[in-house]
């Protein structure tokens, strides 16, 4: 049998980083999110491959919606995948705090959303301005959430709006998928996010990946 090129998780250092590279392609990245694997850059022109001792997951039926999130979701008009291009590059916005995507991250996961592995959520106001989205990884029933925005003067909630979108898109037939947030925050642990160790986590992701996909043209 042919090895990952990230090896055995039972010999991976003790330590959310596992690797560099200076390789980045979209057959690369979908390996890793099979393996429990995802990349961020840490320099120019050098990948870290990521798999944290704990993991942040969002359990779908954990999700907390406060009244201010059930009042901006009347304000707003959610869509999926309608512009993948303008949400990744909101999320790439240099000028926000802690940016790490990069062209290189753009350009792959641009490929692998014409493919059909990456999706993305968009929020609209009333007058039809992006004000919000998300986007991630979807392979089987697992949902890796990559990167989310909200417009600061137009978009308020409209990040967690298009996270709610998300959670009704996963679990519209009733299935467990994995939300993935890859590590916690205490933005995230407000909304319900929780921790897997590592271990937990490569099994709960084993399940998921052997599910069927959620309905991405749900209307």
């Amino acid at each position: 049998m042919e090895l990952s090129a990230f090896g055995d998780s039972e010999v991976w250092p003790r330590q959310d980083l596992i690797g560099v590279s200076a390789e980045l392609d979209e057959t690369l990245v979908v390996e890793a999110y099979t393996c429990g694997v995802f990349p961020m850059p840490l320099e120019e022109g050098v990948i870290g491959w990521f798999a944290p001792m704990e993991r942040g997951v969002l359990p779908l039926a954990s999700l907390r919606v406060t009244r201010s999130m059930r009042q901006s979701q009347r304000r707003y008009r959610t869509t999926v995948d309608v512009d993948f291009d303008a949400v990744v590059h909101r999320c790439a916005d240099p000028t926000r705090p802690y940016g790490w995507i990069d062209d290189r991250i753009i350009e792959v996961y641009t490929g692998l959303h014409e493919r059909g592995l990456v999706h993305s959520v968009e929020v609209w106001d009333e007058q039809d301005r992006l004000v919000g989205g998300l986007y991630g990884v979807s392979m089987g029933g697992l949902f890796a959430g990559e990167s989310m925005f909200h417009d600061p003067e137009h978009g308020r909630d409209a990040s967690k709006v298009a996270l709610m979108r998300l959670v009704r898109l996963l679990s519209a037939d009733g299935r467990d998928r994995l939300l993935d947030v890859q590590w916690r925050t205490p933005h995230l642990d407000s909304l319900g996010a929780v921790g897997l160790d590592r271990a937990r986590y490569l099994r709960r992701l084993a399940e998921a990946l052997a599910m069927p996909e959620p309905d991405w043209d749900d209307g």
